[in-house]
């Protein structure tokens, strides 16, 4: 009997690999927003954030294999892409923001943010949601809810209540903003300090729930006003996907002393950014002695360029602002039993099913729905604390004409997944 791929993974990788869906998708080719599998069979690629720009962009392919062919070496030997790159990038900035470190991924992103925050600060006090993820590294897990660490979550970590705008509204923050302030409270009180907040503006992994402009403007005067920084994750929200910002905190309406980044940067050439103000990237620098052997080398900063043109030459945050309103019109007139309530923001967009007027997530018939949309050609997942929320998340090339792909399928696979 042959060995299967499962069975392979598991051979070489070791028990739990994590993968999608029941029946796991074999992909081997990817252009623009589709996926072919290993039968031959081509999916509508309505979740993948990483390839931004679309799979295998041509200019993004072309820069990375130009580069590679002349050198790639290490950040401490000299060269102009990568202070090219961080120059045009910190021009979509503002608050200051003009300093960057390159690393490799976002999970060193989002580390190096907490110790900077650490640095400026003198405390080591962090806030999070309790539904949120920003990455692998010891200290950026202790964030995530998913997995406890072993031993427990440590002292200096606090993770608020996410936002829930079906179960708990809070249209102008200040639920969330008095968590943050009981938090900071408690920080103080055990002598441990504050240093700041983690936060994906667009609250993209605790389920896209509806917030509004202005919703982190009571939370961030608490922050402020403990002598906190706000830690900016926006390797999701980044880069246009918002349609009419080009970054998740423009327009949410806060201002970040630090911003992270990560692979969309690069569409998906593993690559990741730190940016922050001067005084901040000082205190960092002298209170920790960092380097990063192959962030910022130079075929990530080709690609990062690369990236950055395309988005502006062919009008992909346009592209977004125009196809999400779009969706956001076609998930509105969807009607189903257990749909509760469809959220959207740029190409962010979610579907919660309940079972009942308490709410009990329906987590069951999305994992179902999921399924079948899969089988149907479309690659699309859940979110939310109870896994209960579909999540569409597409690369940004996606258009109309991909949306009523996915809506019609969608429509059909409500009335044939039983309830």
């Amino acid at each position: 009997m042959s060995e299967t791929i499962a069975d392979r993974r598991a051979r070489l990788m070791g028990p739990n690999v994590p993968t999608f869906y029941r029946t796991p998708v074999h992909i081997v080719r990817g252009e623009g927003v589709w996926l072919w599998d290993a039968a031959g069979k081509r999916y509508l690629d309505c979740y993948n954030n990483v390839p931004h720009v679309g799979h295998c962009h041509p200019a993004v392919v072309g820069a990375i294999a130009k580069q590679a062919a002349i050198l790639n070496t290490h950040t401490r030997y000299h060269h102009d892409l990568v202070l090219d790159y961080i120059e045009q990038l910190t021009a979509r900035l503002g608050h200051g923001i003009s300093q960057c470190i390159m690393t490799c991924t976002g999970s060193e992103a989002n580390d190096i943010a907490l110790r900077m925050a650490q640095a400026v600060t003198g405390k080591i006090g962090v806030i999070a949601t309790d539904n949120t993820y920003h990455g692998n590294t010891t200290a950026t897990s202790a964030l995530s809810s998913r997995r406890p660490p072993i031993g427990g979550y440590p002292a200096h970590v606090r993770l608020v209540p996410a936002p829930d705008s079906l179960r708990n509204p809070d249209p102008d923050g200040s639920i969330f903003a008095g968590h943050i302030k009981a938090a900071i409270d408690d920080l103080n009180a055990r002598g441990i300090g504050f240093s700041g907040m983690m936060l994906c503006p667009a609250f993209a992994n605790e389920g896209i729930p509806t917030v509004t402009p202005g919703f982190f403007t009571k939370a961030e005067t608490v922050i402020r006003a403990a002598g906190g920084l706000v830690m900016c994750d926006e390797v999701q929200p980044g880069f246009g996907r918002m349609g009419s910002h080009f970054w998740g905190h423009e327009w949410l309406g806060l201002t970040p002393d630090i911003v992270t980044c990560g692979k969309p940067m690069a569409n998906g050439h593993p690559v990741a950014a730190v940016l922050a103000r001067p005084d901040v990237m000082a205190a960092f620098r002298t209170a920790f002695g960092y380097f990063n052997t192959f962030g910022g080398n130079p075929v990530s900063a080709a690609a990062c360029l690369a990236t950055l043109k395309v988005i502006d030459d062919e009008d992909l945050q346009e592209n977004a602002a125009q196809t999400s309103a779009y969706v956001m019109e076609r998930l509105r007139a969807l009607r189903h039993p257990l749909l509760a309530e469809v959220r959207g923001v740029g190409m962010f967009f979610g579907a919660e099913f309940v079972l009942d007027a308490d709410n009990t997530p329906a987590t069951a018939f999305v994992e179902d729905l999921v399924e079948a949309m899969v089988a149907k050609g479309f690659i699309l997942n859940r979110i939310g604390r109870a896994g209960n929320t579909l999540k569409i998340r597409p690369p940004l090339p996606f258009g109309r004409e991909h949306a009523d792909l996915l809506i019609d399928a969608l429509h059909n696979a409500l009335q044939e997944v039983p309830a």
